[in-house]
């Protein structure tokens, strides 16, 4: 089942996402985030109208995805970079997927014009995913970060969404 997320849900996501800075490059920071700061951001999220949603599976939160602003000047409000995780016990069964795909047809009822993905060049999985669901690689940031004892890449892929009827400049 995947629906809103609630401040209930925060224990479940904040584990998800430290679980995967601690050991993933799907996140490039070093260390986990405290419960204060994940309370924050979702207040934050709330505060901008921006979704956080949940895939549950019997009853416990398995994974969440959420998106927010590209870049923070105006004439990028039509693009979104978006994320997706998932808890590692319940990857490879087509839980990022379904996920993936509410967020994209939530942004798209949004109005929003393009879906951007920054995901380490090594994670082939969530490439292969992406690649899947329409998005094309665009570019890749050479040595953009340090973790694990290496340098990693970023490479960025895009979906175009149908955008809004009328767009403004404002």
């Amino acid at each position: 089942m995947i629906r809103k997320a609630t401040e209930n849900d925060l224990q479940s996501i904040l584990e998800i996402y430290n679980e995967a800075i601690l050991h993933t490059t799907a996140v490039y920071d070093y260390k986990p985030y405290s419960f204060d700061n994940r309370k924050q951001w979702f207040r934050e999220k709330e505060e901008a109208e921006l979704p956080v949603i949940v895939l549950e599976d019997d009853g416990e939160v398995v994974g969440f995805a959420t998106y927010g602003p590209f870049r923070s000047r105006p004439a990028y409000k039509y693009t979104v970079e978006h994320s997706v995780y998932i808890k590692r016990s319940h990857s490879g069964n087509g839980r990022g997927k379904t996920l993936l795909k509410e967020i994209i047809t939530v942004a798209e009822q949004n109005g929003y014009k393009m879906m951007v993905a920054g995901i380490d060049a090594a994670n082939e999985g969530s490439i292969k995913l992406h690649q899947k669901l329409g998005f094309e690689h665009v570019g890749t940031v050479k040595y953009a970060a340090y973790k694990f004892g290496r340098w990693l890449d970023l490479a960025f892929y895009q979906l175009e969404l149908p955008g809004p009827d009328e767009p403004i400049e404002e």
